[in-house]
């Protein structure tokens, strides 16, 4: 089955999506149904308590989902339909034990109501409760690599590094939601072109970098781009692609294409 058959084909599994056909717009779909479908999974005291994907920029999921939300213990899988009922319950049942955060955060313009473990970084968050695989691999857990970069309320930021209680009323993007945003289309057309991606470990980090580059400056040049991406390690060194598709993508986006 060729690429493009497989990605049109509804009944071929998510997982099989190549890494080219991932960035060619599979991504953010893939991603809000594999969160939704969850349905309040848990890894741990991650879970899923809600999703509202048209909801409107600035409301919170829980107004979006008008008493849908289900808050759950993670020691004895009672749930709750208010966060203040969890944390009744805890102080009960639980008294020694920490109460999980719930939090309403807005990524890739849907807004998830999750509960997470208050050390729990956003990274983590992404992965176990909204079920995002893209820039919340686990890669060097230490914002050494670049890998992990998503975007907040436009800016790059680590997010091995960000903990996701901070990140409450702040617009996330990962490289999910660029991935399927037509407006970027030349970007991802141009990673793929130019073959930057080899064994994927720095294509999150480093197409969500690239969208800030370009965001930033619309004609970069090549030293522009190598000192934006100098905190992204690429481990199969295709350093100088990154820059010819940067440099592609920002001819094409300037005129339209």
């Amino acid at each position: 089955m060729d690429t493009d058959s497989r990605r049109e084909d509804p009944h071929v599994d998510a997982h099989a999506v190549s890494r080219r056909n991932f960035l060619k717009g599979s991504g953010l779909a893939a991603a809000l149904a594999a969160g939704v479908a969850a349905g309040g999974a848990t890894a741990g005291f991650a879970s899923l308590v809600g999703c509202a994907p048209g909801a409107d920029e600035g409301a919170s999921a829980a107004s979006a989902l008008d008493g849908e939300l289900l808050y759950t213990c993670p020691l004895d899988g009672r749930t709750f339909a208010t966060y203040e009922g969890l944390k009744e319950h805890f102080a009960q049942n639980h008294p020694e034990r920490v109460v999980p955060e719930a939090m309403s955060l807005s990524i890739n313009g849907a807004q998830y109501v999750v509960q997470v473990e208050p050390q729990w970084t956003l990274r983590e968050a992404l992965q176990y409760a909204v079920g995002l695989t893209g820039s919340a691999k686990e890669m060097c857990g230490r914002g050494e690599c670049g890998s992990c970069t998503v975007l907040i309320d436009g800016a790059p930021a680590l997010s091995c590094t960000t903990l996701a209680v901070e990140c409450e009323g702040r617009l996330i993007e990962t490289v999910e939601g660029i991935a399927a945003d037509p407006a970027w289309a030349p970007l991802v057309d141009a990673y793929v072109k130019w073959d930057t991606m080899q064994c994927g470990y720095c294509t999150p980090g480093n197409l969500t970098m690239a969208k800030y580059i370009l965001t930033q400056n619309p004609s970069p040049s090549a030293d522009d781009i190598r000192l934006a991406l100098s905190g992204n390690i690429c481990r199969c060194g295709t350093y100088s692609r990154h820059v010819s598709a940067i440099q592609e993508a920002a001819g094409a986006l300037k005129g339209g294409n």
